[in-house]
């Protein structure tokens, strides 16, 4: 066989078909690709919560208190302090996560409607993107000695 031809030939062939090629072949990949890096990028806050969070406060939401407080019923009883909003936003760990602020934001709110929605203050609103924006960046030095100062009721 005669390779040098057969190259030849699948390059005339590519070149006559290339425009089809790059209708109906390439076209489709490049919408392939970028539906899937939106489907990566746009995780459900659990998803989030379980790549970001759940490192310390354990997939569960209970943490190991006192140095990583639980997350179950506690955050819904601090939210009745004004100061401890911004703590939710300005912790370290959410504060350094790999996520955007809106993708933070609806982090945020899935825990305190999953592990607090008994405990949230009346009238409560859930965090705003702006909200979010705003305390992040402003990160905690020492998240222990702020719970200590602002929640009172914090038993550790």
């Amino acid at each position: 066989m005669n390779w040098d031809a057969a190259v030849t030939g699948v390059g005339v062939l590519l070149r006559q078909h290339y425009r089809h090629l790059k209708r109906y072949l390439l076209v489709p990949i490049l919408v392939l690709l970028l539906t899937a890096s939106n489907l990566v990028s746009a995780a459900s806050p659990r998803i989030n919560f379980l790549l970001y969070c759940s490192g310390c406060h354990r997939p569960g939401g209970e943490g190991k208190p006192p140095n990583v407080p639980t997350l179950h019923q506690e955050l819904g009883r601090m939210l009745s302090v004004p100061q401890m909003r911004e703590y939710l936003v300005r912790i370290p760990g959410a504060t350094q996560a790999p996520i955007n602020d809106a993708e933070l934001t609806a982090v945020i709110n899935w825990v305190l409607e999953e592990f607090n929605a008994d405990t949230l203050p009346p009238g409560f609103e859930y965090l705003s993107v702006e909200e979010v924006t705003a305390a992040r960046k402003n990160i905690l030095a020492d998240p222990l000695k702020y719970r200590r100062r602002y929640w009172k009721a914090y038993q550790y």
